[in-house]
């Protein structure tokens, strides 16, 4: 009779270290839910930001527009930034992810672009360069020079600026610089945290390997408050997956544990 008490111990001791092991899991599941689904939210207020403030800045270039003869160059400028407003609502409005929202960002640098080619030929003068967005704040459009500046605390950097902030600049006052909301208040967006990541990569990822933003981004000071944003994030997938194969690796290793030991009693009593 001992040796059944101690297999019915046994077996009640495998059972609820499974039900201790599921619990944890869906605890642990569900915080990551939940940490998504705030990113999640998060970052598309910041997007829905950028294509409020891009409809009212088309609504003005209207106004540029209005008694100017569209020649056939300025009209496809004028219909690409036109399109990137309809396109960045859509691609918004589809967002399912985080890592979805980089993709509106991409689609509002590329209008504002256009943007920027409309209001130089109703101007006359050479088209911009094709140069990253506003260091400060992207919906600023392209910028137009690199500037050195520090943040507070930090060391100089050559950084990418709109005309607005670069004469700010060099006259020794402050930018005008994207802010977001962490909390009850509003910070750089490069100290947002990896929420604010896809919005980011989607502004500059096609210019991390320009000069112009060398030792701005990827891995640079100024983003240590986004947790070197664009590699952490694979870096922090890549550990949860390692954290969850330990725990399920050790979870085998419990019940094989148990298993034995149940063999070895059965051997105990059948002897």
């Amino acid at each position: 009779m001992d040796g059944v008490f101690v297999l019915i111990f046994l077996f009640a001791l495998g059972g609820g270290a499974l039900l201790y092991a599921r619990h944890s899991s869906r605890q642990r599941a569900q915080a990551e839910q939940l940490e998504l689904e705030n990113q999640l939210s998060v970052s598309k207020r910041a997007a829905d930001e950028d294509v409020t403030k891009f409809g009212e800045e088309l609504q003005r270039l209207d106004s540029d527009v209005a008694g100017h003869a569209l020649d056939e160059a300025m009209q496809q400028d004028y219909q690409r930034a036109l399109d990137a407003y309809e396109d960045s609502k859509t691609s918004l409005d589809a967002v399912k992810k985080p890592d979805e929202i980089k993709h509106v960002t991409e689609i509002l640098e590329d209008g504002r672009y256009a943007v920027a080619c409309v209001k130089s030929r109703i101007a006359g003068a050479p088209l911009p360069a094709k140069r990253p967005p506003c260091f400060f704040n992207p919906a600023h459009g392209p910028s137009t020079q690199n500037v050195d500046w520090a943040p507070a605390g930090g060391a100089a950097r050559s950084i990418p600026a709109c005309a607005a902030d670069a004469e700010r600049v060099l006259a020794g006052a402050d930018p005008y610089i994207r802010t977001v909301q962490v909390g009850a208040q509003r910070v750089p967006y490069w100290e947002g945290g990896q929420a604010y990541a896809p919005w980011a990569q989607g502004y500059y990822s096609r210019w991390s390997g320009s000069d112009m933003l060398s030792g701005v981004l990827i891995g640079s000071f100024l983003f240590g408050g986004m947790g070197n944003v664009f590699g952490g994030i694979g870096e922090g997938i890549g550990g949860l997956g390692e954290g969850m194969g330990d725990m399920l690796g050790g979870i085998g290793e419990g019940i094989g544990d148990i298993g034995g030991g149940i063999g070895d009693m059965f051997g105990d009593l059948f002897d």
